[in-house]
Parts: structure tokens; C-alpha cells; sequence
């Protein structure tokens, strides 16, 4: 393809197409929300400056999405399929402006796309949905301010910058890793009032935050450390093994969310880096190498989820570009295929399994470990909304001891109930900073318990009788996945939650 123009069409042809895909999948009859995604949604019907574990900008834009097109999966999905095409966008012309090539630029945006990182991250709309976004969208205007004069780029990376720190704390990391670039750079000096602009105005998305947590006990700030392992019991036997385990699952990981098939053109570019020392390949490879090393750091000290370091990765598909376009022949129709087979496995995610077609091997596999939360939910809504309302319109209080369960049903149960989570020995969660149920003891009325974990919520609840139980099982596919409890119980008499300081 020599046609420079031909490059640019059929990227956006891909990325759009991508687009479909998403709005074909939030659409699947076969699956619901993300429990996450469910939750969030509950966030955006209780507006607040910040959450018990996130900042506001999830709950911000399912509000904005859900006013427009209504309580729907499709509202709360369409956002992630309208920021992941913009960021393909911006890496396509990030790498264009950096290699005035748009066959680079080509493959910047492809590699990107054909990330299950990029999957996860723009398919399902969680914090790092929009964090991911603000970071490629700040990154890039940290080179432009580094290699322009005056102060328009800082000020715009600024308030891309905070706005990122509104989406989710982890954009903070956008400092050291700019810092360090201008400090190996030796011009840390020349930029530093500028750096400086740049950080009071990103710093400003942090205000909120702060405030909110300083009126919440720290919450936020409790939850972040005990995830870094800050809460993990004191002295602790030194075991091997688990040690083994968690690094073993990061870098297995970590290798998963930027593709197996791209290991090659990572050592071959991080080879090439090492032998040029080329400024700009270390800019855009600087962010997710920080962030790789730094939570590969953690995983020696407690369990990284997969996803955390995943929103600097973006600018990876950067960094590999012109090694791709620079590939021999041979080479190249291996690069044309690990990006095929990459792109072809997260559509075959995207499409329903009519006919059974997914019905066994590794396809199959991974899409179970991948929907297992779900399942189900939109029926389970639907019954216990039946139950409700043949109560005679007691308005009965829904609850749960699971914040994922409480959360699918406020979406799934058509009149979308403000639900209860009882505390059985979990952490704290959002739903202790909102109204719980502590408030319903000595209340007459009738009580819908609902979990796929608990028999009964008896151990903590105590109610003068039980009226009605029942168990609804859910299934991928034909293949049953478990069962969820229904109890409806009449008068609570007390209430003695399980008191944790699990953050």
C-alpha cells in the first residue's frame, strides 16, 4: 500500500467499524452489565464530588449518556465506544505527528486497536475508560509543550491532566514519569516553570477529592492504601510460593493485555532503543515501562489486578510503529498476522454465540472467564421486580450482602430501587457512606433479600418471619453457572452488621 491517503482510510474504516462491534455487544441479549459497570451507574443516580473508592467522572458521563438515551446498556456503553474511537484517533495522529508517516501512523492506531488492553479499557465503561482516554490525550500534549515554545500546550495538557485525575486517582503518574523524561532529557531547567504551570492547573482535579475526603474520613485514601498492601496484618512469614503466584499471574498478565502475538516487536523495539537512544522512542515507551516496573514492584508485596497498569500502555502502539514499518518481508507478514489474528479474536468476543457456533474450545474458555459477572442479572431484575410488586405495592426494600448484586438489580428492576447492602464480613464499600440498614430496624414492611453467595442473611438480620423463598439459576449459553437466593422477609427486628475495617 504506498498510498499515504489509503494508509489514513482504512484505519478509520477499522476503527470505526470497531465502533459497530462495541454497540452490537452492548446489545447482546445473552449478557448484562458488568457488575462495576452497574455500579457506576448507581454512582451517576447519586451525584457526588467524589466515591468511596473513585473520583466522579464515571458517574458524571453515565449521567450525561443515560439523561440522553435512557437507562439502557446501550447509553452506558456507547460512551466507551465513542472515547475508544477518539483515542485510536489520537495515537493514529500522534504517530503521524511525531513520523510524518501515515503508514505509521496506520499502524500506531492498529496495535492500539488490537490490544486486548484497549478492549477491556473501551468496551466496558469503568474509571479507566476515561482515565485512559485524558492520559493519551495529555501524554501527547506533554511532547507537543516539550517541543513548542510558549505556554498553550502546558495549559491544554494541564486541564487534560486533571481532567484525568477527576476519571481516576492513578493519573497522578503523569508527574514522575514527566519529570524523570525532562531530567534524563538535561532540560528540566528550561522547562520547569512551565512544568510547574502544568501541575497547579492538572492539581485542580484533585480539589474535589480532597475536600470529599476530608469530610469522609479518608475513605478514598484508606481504600487506595490498603490495595498497595499498606493494611495487610503487619509481619508476615515470608512464603515463596505466593510470592511466585503473584508476579507468575502480573507478567502473565501484563503479556495478555498488550498481546502475546506483539512480544517480538517489543524486544525488537526496546533493542533498537537501547542501541539509538532516540529521544522520542524513550518518551513514548518511558510511561508504560514506569508503570510496568512499578506495579511489578507491588506484586511482591500483594495482588496487582490486571487492568491497573494498563492505561500507559497506550503509547506503546507508538513506540512499536516504525519498527513495524521497518520489519523485513518475512517479518512483516508475521506482523500482518499477529495484528489480523489480534483485531479477529476481539470481534469473535464481540459477536453473539448464535447457533452454538462458540460453544467449545479456547473461544469459548475465555469468553466465560471474561462475562461470568454477566450473566443473569437482567432476569434476576426482572422476578424480583415481579415479587415486588405483587407485595401490594409496599415498596419493599431490596437488599443484598453483595454490592455487585445490589447494584445489578437497581438496574435491571424497572422501578431502579435506591438497594441495600448489609455488611456479612465484606469491606466497606459506597454503600456505607449512603442510608443502610440501620435506618429500616423496627420497620413493619417487607424486606427482598437477593445473593448468589449467602442462604440467608440471618446472621447479621434479624426479621419476625419468613414469607417467601425461592432460588433462580442462571446459565451462559445451556451450561448452568449457579444460583441466586430470593427471601422475602417481613419486619426487621435488629440489624448488627459485621463491623470490618477492611478498606
Amino acid at each position: 500500500m504506498k498510498n499515504q491517503g489509503s494508509y489514513t482510510l482504512l484505519f478509520w474504516i477499522i476503527n470505526a467499524s470497531l465502533v459497530v462491534f462495541k454497540l452490537l455487544f452492548a446489545l447482546r441479549p445473552d449478557l448484562d452489565l458488568f457488575t462495576e459497570e452497574a455500579q457506576y451507574w448507581l454512582w451517576s443516580r447519586n451525584l457526588d464530588w467524589q466515591y468511596y473508592s473513585k473520583p466522579p467522572m464515571v458517574a458524571v458521563l453515565n449521567y450525561l449518556s443515560t439523561c440522553t438515551f435512557g437507562h439502557t446498556e446501550f447509553a452506558i456503553r456507547l460512551t466507551p465506544a465513542i472515547l475508544g474511537f477518539f483515542s485510536a484517533g489520537l495515537i493514529y495522529s500522534f504517530a503521524k505527528k511525531v513520523y510524518q508517516s501515515s503508514e505509521i501512523g496506520f499502524w500506531a492506531g492498529t496495535v492500539f486497536l488490537a490490544m486486548p488492553i484497549t478492549f477491556l479499557e473501551f468496551t466496558f465503561h469503568t474509571t479507566d475508560t476515561s482515565m485512559s482516554f485524558f492520559w493519551i490525550l495529555a501524554w501527547y500534549g506533554l511532547y507537543l509543550a516539550i517541543h513548542s515554545e510558549g505556554k498553550k500546550y502546558w495549559v491544554l495538557t494541564g486541564i487534560a491532566a486533571a481532567l484525568g485525575i477527576l476519571s481516576k486517582s492513578t493519573m497522578l503518574l503523569i508527574f514522575p514519569a514527566g519529570f524523570l523524561y525532562l531530567m534524563i532529557l538535561g532540560s528540566w531547567k528550561k522547562h520547569l516553570p512551565n512544568f510547574l504551570l502544568f501541575g497547579v492547573i492538572s492539581l485542580l482535579g484533585f480539589i474535589p477529592g480532597i475536600i470529599w475526603n476530608f469530610q469522609h474520613d479518608f475513605y478514598t485514601f484508606r481504600h487506595i492504601a490498603t490495595l498497595g498492601g499498606a493494611n495487610s496484618g503487619g509481619t508476615q512469614n515470608f512464603d515463596f510460593g505466593l510470592l511466585l503466584a503473584r508476579t507468575s499471574e502480573y507478567l502473565g498478565g501484563q503479556l495478555a493485555m498488550v498481546s502475546l502475538f506483539f512480544l517480538p516487536f517489543f524486544l525488537l523495539a526496546f533493542k533498537r532503543l537501547v542501541k539509538t537512544k532516540n529521544e522520542t522512542s524513550f518518551f513514548l515507551a518511558l510511561p508504560g515501562l514506569l508503570t510496568f516496573l512499578g506495579f511489578g514492584a507491588l506484586s511482591l508485596k500483594t495482588w496487582v489486578e490486571v487492568n491497573w497498569p494498563g492505561f500507559t500502555y497506550s503509547t506503546f502502539a507508538v513506540f512499536l510503529a516504525p519498527v513495524l514499518v521497518s520489519l523485513s518481508p518475512s517479518w512483516k507478514k508475521y506482523r500482518n498476522l499477529a495484528t489480523g489474528l489480534s483485531l479477529i479474536l476481539i470481534i469473535l468476543l464481540y459477536i453473539p454465540n448464535f447457533g452454538n457456533w462458540k460453544s467449545s474450545g479456547p473461544i469459548s474458555q475465555g469468553e466465560k472467564a471474561l462475562v461470568k459477572r454477566m450473566l443473569g442479572y437482567e432476569e434476576l431484575g426482572l422476578r424480583v421486580q415481579a415479587l415486588a410488586d405483587s407485595l401490594g405495592g409496599s415498596n419493599p426494600v431490596i437488599f443484598s450482602e453483595s454490592y455487585h448484586t445490589a447494584s445489578e438489580l437497581a438496574f435491571y428492576m424497572p422501578s431502579h430501587p435506591q438497594t441495600l447492602v448489609i455488611n456479612m464480613g465484606s469491606r466497606k464499600n459506597q454503600w456505607d457512606l449512603w442510608p443502610g440498614m440501620d435506618l429500616q430496624v423496627g420497620k413493619q414492611g417487607r424486606f427482598i433479600f437477593v445473593s448468589r453467595n449467602q442462604e440467608s442473611p440471618q446472621e447479621v438480620a434479624k426479621f419476625a418471619r419468613l414469607i417467601h423463598e425461592e432460588e433462580l439459576p442462571y446459565y451462559f449459553g445451556d451450561e448452568p453457572m449457579g444460583k441466586s437466593k430470593i427471601q422475602i422477609w417481613e419486619h426487621l427486628l435488629e440489624y448488627n452488621p459485621v463491623n470490618t475495617s477492611s478498606y
